[in-house]
């Protein structure tokens, strides 16, 4: 038991060091190369890197909350989110190795957002764009792809096994 405890605790390690080091590493390097604002375009547009910085959540939302009430939800309100999301992908029973992975992603994205919103003034860097003509997604980063391949993962893990 103890052993698996070890495991599970360097599984997480792993993964918020890599993920969490990818997203400020790739948050860095667009604020120091593109200017806030500014787009450039590959692919024939399929791929933009559009440097923002985020006030609010998922598409802004929440940015035109009044500071106080974006610093207790986006700061507070994640920090706890994460800590309880490290505490269950760490200390849970009867979780296997994939629901710790995507919990460990979950947490993992939310941390790398926080640590953009109390280092850069409540704002979180966002720069990444695909699409097809005016099919676009939102602008997001690192982190967020993370967060969303966690939360794939708990939905594919939560589907029952298919029977032979």
């Amino acid at each position: 038991m103890r052993v698996m405890k070890l495991s599970r605790i360097g599984l997480v390690a792993v993964l918020l060091l890599a993920c969490v080091g990818c997203d400020q590493v790739s948050k860095v390097v667009v604020r120091d190369h593109i200017t806030l604002g500014h787009t450039q375009s590959f692919l024939g547009d399929t791929f933009r890197l559009s440097h923002t910085e985020n006030p609010g959540a998922f598409l802004s939302m929440g940015a035109s909350l009044p500071e106080s009430a974006r610093v207790v939800i986006f700061q507070g309100g994640v920090a706890l989110l994460v800590l309880g999301l490290l505490w269950y992908a760490l200390f849970a029973r009867r979780v296997d190795d994939w629901s710790v992975v995507g919990f460990a992603l979950l947490a993992a994205s939310g941390l790398g957002n926080l640590i953009d919103r109390f280092l850069q003034d409540g704002h979180v860097t966002d720069f990444l764009n695909l699409g097809f003509g005016s099919l676009r997604t939102g602008i997001f980063n690192v982190a967020d792809i993370v967060g969303v391949i966690g939360f794939a993962i708990l939905i594919v893990k939560g589907r029952p096994a298919p029977s032979s």
